[in-house]
């Protein structure tokens, strides 16, 4: 199991630095102050209207960095900080979270199927530990002479989770990206924020994006180790 926590390790490392970078860029952007005055909020809305969305509500969730769009109540949800704050970095966000309502409305194909994965993933991501760790207990139980790897069929059942939570976590990439493809688009079209205040954005939304990155690059690292073991790979 070496190799897992080597994983897992410098996964989590990686992950750390670009939370840290990202929220080290958001402070920045957090003291650029938009022309315009608009607050989050106000950017939020003025987003939903521009793209003819009239049945989604913006509105205020405690947290930092907790802002996320629901497509079951058709709510985007902007942490306090974003919502009433007026710099580039709430308008990233803001205009990031109305971006998932706008591939909501327009039906887009990504957003949909990252939806459906949602009940599965939920199933899947609670018991999938267990599941592994179980198979590989049963594995080493029942080698023999005969059967040199013993019985993987357990462990086959949670590799088989864990790549339904890999595969959601690589869908999610193309969603992501699409979302801020269109907030960056938008607030620069319409002129929302000045020149300066765009490279703001779109340096806060590069570095938001990069998470996703990592969390699918990590998620597919422990699923080939978890394969390789389903294999009769080499175990640590």
């Amino acid at each position: 199991m070496t190799g897992y926590y080597i994983i897992i390790g410098i996964s989590m490392l990686v992950s750390w630095w670009v939370s840290s970078r990202l929220k080290s860029k958001f402070e920045y952007y957090s003291n650029v102050h938009l022309r315009n005055g608009l607050s989050g909020k106000e950017v939020a809305e003025k987003m939903l209207r521009d793209n003819g969305i009239n049945d989604v509500q913006v509105i205020s969730v405690p947290g930092q960095l907790t802002d996320h769009y629901n497509p079951a109540d058709k709510t985007v949800n902007l942490s306090e900080g974003v919502y009433m704050q007026r710099n580039a970095a709430a308008a990233a966000v803001a205009a990031h979270e109305c971006g998932h309502a706008v591939q909501h409305a327009v039906g887009y194909s990504m957003l949909n199927l990252r939806s459906k994965l949602v009940p599965v993933v939920n199933i899947t991501s609670n018991l999938m530990q267990f599941v592994l760790l179980a198979g590989i207990g049963i594995m080493v139980a029942t080698r023999s002479i005969e059967d040199p790897n013993g019985n993987t069929a357990v462990l086959a059942i949670g590799v088989a989770m864990f790549a339904m939570t890999t595969l959601f976590a690589f869908v999610t990439l193309p969603v992501e990206y699409d979302a801020s493809n269109r907030a960056m688009k938008w607030l620069k079209d319409t002129g929302t924020v000045t020149q300066e205040e765009f490279v703001g954005v779109q340096d806060s939304l590069k570095w938001a994006a990069r998470t996703y990155v990592v969390a699918a690059i990590g998620s597919l690292a422990q699923l080939l180790y978890w394969g390789s073991l389903l294999l009769g790979g080499r175990r640590n």
